[in-house]
C-alpha cells in the first residue's frame, strides 16, 4: 500500500500550525517552571548540597526536569492533538479522507513528538543559563530524547482515544505522571532515600528513564543504561499493540 504523504503532510502540518499559534502558552509556560524549579531547588536546595555523585546539584536535576518536560508535554500534545476532532466533531472529516490509519497515527504522533523535542531544546537551553550542563553522550542523549517524545506521544494518542471528556483526558498526566517523575529521582539520587523508599522506587518506570537520561548527560547512573533502553522500547510496543487495537475496532472514535 503506497503511503499517503499528502494527507500525512495535512495532518502534521495542520497539528505544527496550532502549535506555533499557541507558542506562547508552549514555550513561555515550561520556560517559567524550569527557571523556577532553579531559583528554589537550584539555589535554596543546592547551597546546603554541594555535590551528588561528583556533580553539582544545579547541573544533576537539569535531566530529570527536561524529563519532566518531555513526558508531560508529549502526553499532551498528542492526547488534545486527537481527542479535540473527537470534541467538536472534525473527526469525521479524518476518516472519510483517503488516509489509513497508520498514516493518522504516524502524523499525530509526529507533530506531537516534534512539538516535545522543540520544548526540550528550549528547556535544555533555558537550564544552560542556571547550570553548568554538559554531555557526555551526545547520541545516546538524542536517541533517549527522541525514543521518549515518540514513545509517550504515542501514549498521549492512546489517552486521547479513550477519553470521553477532558477531566478523563487530565487524570494520568496530572495524577499519576507528574508525581511519578518528581518521585523518580528527579530531584535527588536513590542513594540519598532510606532502604525502604529505594526498593519503592525500583518499581517506578520513570526512574529508570531519568537515570539513563542522566548517564547520557554525565555518566553517571544507579542502573545500567541498557534497562533504560529495553524499558523504554518495551512500553513502546506495548502503546503500539493497544493503539492498534483500539483504532482497528474504531473504540470511541466511530461509535
Amino acid at each position: 500500500m503506497k503511503f499517503n504523504y499528502y494527507g500525512f503532510k495535512a495532518i502534521y502540518v495542520h497539528e505544527m500550525n496550532r502549535f506555533i499559534r499557541t507558542v506562547g502558552q508552549s514555550i513561555l509556560s515550561p520556560v517559567i517552571s524550569t527557571s523556577l524549579y532553579f531559583v528554589v531547588f537550584g539555589s535554596v536546595i543546592g547551597s546546603y548540597i554541594q555535590k551528588i555523585d561528583g556533580v553539582s546539584y544545579g547541573s544533576y536535576i537539569v535531566p530529570g526536569l527536561l524529563m519532566l518536560t518531555l513526558l508531560t508535554q508529549s502526553i499532551s500534545n498528542t492526547s488534545f492533538g486527537i481527542f479535540f476532532p473527537k470534541f467538536n466533531g472534525t473527526i469525521n472529516e479524518i476518516l472519510a479522507a483517503p488516509i489509513s490509519t497508520l498514516e493518522t497515527v504516524i502524523a499525530f504522533v509526529g507533530a506531537g513528538a516534534t512539538k516535545t523535542l522543540i520544548v526540550g531544546t528550549v528547556i535544555y537551553t533555558t537550564a544552560s543559563f542556571f547550570a553548568d550542563v554538559t554531555v557526555k553522550y551526545p547520541t545516546l542523549m538524542i536517541f533517549l530524547l527522541v525514543l521518549v517524545s515518540f514513545t509517550f506521544a504515542l501514549f498521549g494518542f492512546l489517552i486521547g482515544v479513550v477519553s470521553k471528556n477532558f477531566e478523563q483526558m487530565s487524570i494520568i498526566p496530572s495524577l499519576v505522571i507528574t508525581p511519578m517523575v518528581f518521585l523518580g529521582g528527579s530531584l535527588y539520587s536513590l542513594d540519598m532515600l532510606p532502604p525502604f523508599w529505594q526498593t519503592v522506587s525500583y518499581f517506578n518506570p520513570v526512574v529508570y528513564l531519568i537515570d539513563g537520561l542522566r548517564f547520557s548527560f554525565y555518566g553517571v547512573s544507579d542502573f545500567n543504561i541498557w534497562i533504560s533502553i529495553s524499558s523504554m522500547v518495551f512500553f513502546l510496543m506495548v502503546c503500539i499493540t493497544l493503539v492498534s487495537i483500539l483504532l482497528k475496532k474504531g473504540y470511541n472514535i466511530k461509535s
